[in-house]
């Protein structure tokens, strides 16, 4: 099973009054397994980076302005995210952005379906409790010291800390899947291993005196016993 933990940065909470993506950063996951597989993408907002969201994201009008549009990168975001499920922490804001901007694109949207919402599922499982990702982090002591400024990507792997760790901790489901695309512990074809046979039978843990009195046992129960039927 492959799934995409992702955030997104913006300059600021509504895209219909003119606000834009202006980071997204993702980590792949197979089988509840981080695989090293990253996407990290400062885009151009084509707009001017408010104060507040420069004080919040570190990102100003300089560093943005030789990005590239979103038009430019889109397809290569959706190349990545494939059909995985995506992970996001409060998933309808990200959702509701990443969606605008591919309809300014007239590429596909993401279909609502795909997303496992984090901050829903620690809602629910800690009721009337803190469910920020530092809150989540708190409680699962996860090291965010280096969050001083939101970051997708950085947001993104410590989101995928605390998503393992609400579903379940951080291990693998064994390969128990069918997911042909893998190419972990399962090996190429993403199916696992066959086993042989052992060279030598194992030495029966069955002792002589066990043995006789299994014998005795059956004898016992005359000639129309089952076991003698069958052995």
């Amino acid at each position: 099973m492959r799934e995409i933990v992702l955030d997104t940065e913006t300059t600021g909470f509504d895209p219909e009054t003119g606000d834009r993506i202006v980071e997204i950063g993702a980590v792949e996951l197979r089988g509840h397994v981080p695989t090293g597989q990253t996407y990290h993408q400062y885009i151009n907002p084509e707009r001017s980076m408010p104060d507040e969201a420069f004080q919040v994201h570190g990102l100003g009008d300089d560093f943005l302005r030789d990005k590239p549009v979103f038009k430019d990168i889109a397809q290569a975001f959706l190349d990545f995210v494939g059909d995985a499920k995506l992970v996001i922490h409060n998933a309808a804001f990200d959702m509701k952005f990443l969606n605008a901007e591919l309809g300014w694109c007239n590429l596909p949207k993401l279909d609502w379906e795909r997303a496992i919402d984090t901050l829903d599922i620690a809602r629910k499982k800690f009721p009337g409790s803190p469910a920020s990702l530092d809150a989540l982090c708190r409680r699962y002591g996860i090291d965010n010291s280096s969050r001083t400024l939101h970051g997708a990507l950085l947001d993104s792997e410590i989101l995928a800390e605390v998503y393992l760790e609400m579903i379940g901790g951080r291990q693998p489901d064994f390969a128990l899947t069918t997911d042909n695309s893998s190419n972990g512990p399962q090996g190429e074809s993403g199916a696992l291993p066959r086993v042989g046979k052992r060279p030598e039978p194992l030495p029966p843990r069955l002792t002589e005196e066990e043995r006789a009195a299994h014998d005795a046992f059956i004898a016992k129960m005359g000639d129309a016993a089952l076991w003698k039927k069958v052995s």
